[in-house]
């Protein structure tokens, strides 16, 4: 089932249901690709699928990314945090509508990779928000995240030059021109979030460092989250490799959410 959030064409999420009669959590499924127009939502299918499988709902998201493209481009900071927000929040009419009711709104957990970390995690944290900051006050809340190999701390990313320019071009600018939106944007600068995360990382990964769940993971502890880290042998496509010792991890972090 497809659920529309917006105009544009990049709007959308796909809502899929396992068969039964009861309601079922509620796993949103976040793709990578560093938020460019090249990666879609294509990306999280595989997982959706063996996830319902498994007898979670899911919502696929697409949202707005960086580019030129007129299907789809748009994004950027804050419109690709808000797409996922406005979705994420939709379950609590459209999605209940085009599920019969049965989403669990209560037990609602993100699940994402690479780029899909850093959103999953941002939207973890939109009630830490201020008022102000686009996203705050969320109509449905996660009860927790599980990073696949995310970019979690932005600032740092953007100093690493982690995916080259792919942070500034989302962002907009640098942290020294954009502290703000940095301090709103990033998942590590949110901390606590008062929910607990689980990230997987490839040792590895040449693509997003191992560092960005490390530091992430370490701070969120300090500052009173639970927050587990599992490192797996691999690389950046590991945490989504259907069958693996990382995705098995990643299941049993959805679990543990669910269950707390």
């Amino acid at each position: 089932m497809q659920l529309r959030y917006g105009p544009h064409p990049s709007q959308y999420a796909e809502l899929t249901v396992p068969a039964g009669t009861g309601s079922v959590p509620v796993v949103v499924v976040i793709h990578g690709g560093f938020w460019r127009t090249a990666y879609g939502a294509e990306l999280g299918q595989p997982l959706a699928a063996e996830l319902v499988r498994l007898g979670y709902a899911t919502l696929n998201l697409e949202y707005r990314r960086v580019g030129s493209s007129d299907t789809a481009g748009g994004g950027g900071w804050p419109n690709t945090c808000l797409d996922v927000a406005t979705a994420v929040d939709r379950l609590a009419d459209d999605g209940q509508r085009l599920a019969e009711g049965r989403l669990d709104l209560d037990r609602v957990v993100a699940l994402g990779h690479s780029a899909g970390g850093h959103l999953a995690g941002w939207l973890a944290g939109r009630p830490t928000l201020p008022a102000s900051a686009p996203g705050a006050d969320p109509v449905v809340r996660l009860r927790g995240f599980v990073s696949q190999a995310g970019v979690l701390d932005l600032v740092g990313a953007a100093r690493e030059g982690v995916g080259g320019q792919a942070v500034p071009d989302l962002m907009g600018g640098s942290p020294e021109q954009l502290p703000e939106a940095y301090g709103w944007a990033s998942p590590l600068a949110r901390l606590p979030l008062g929910v607990p995360s689980v990230c997987v990382h490839g040792t590895e990964d040449d693509v997003v460092p191992l560092s960005q769940s490390e530091r992430f993971v370490a701070a969120a502890q300090t500052a009173g989250d639970h927050s587990t880290l599992h490192t797996v042998a691999g690389d950046h496509s590991q945490p989504v490799m259907l069958g693996t010792d990382a995705w098995a991890r990643c299941l049993d972090g959805l679990a543990l959410l669910i269950s707390r």
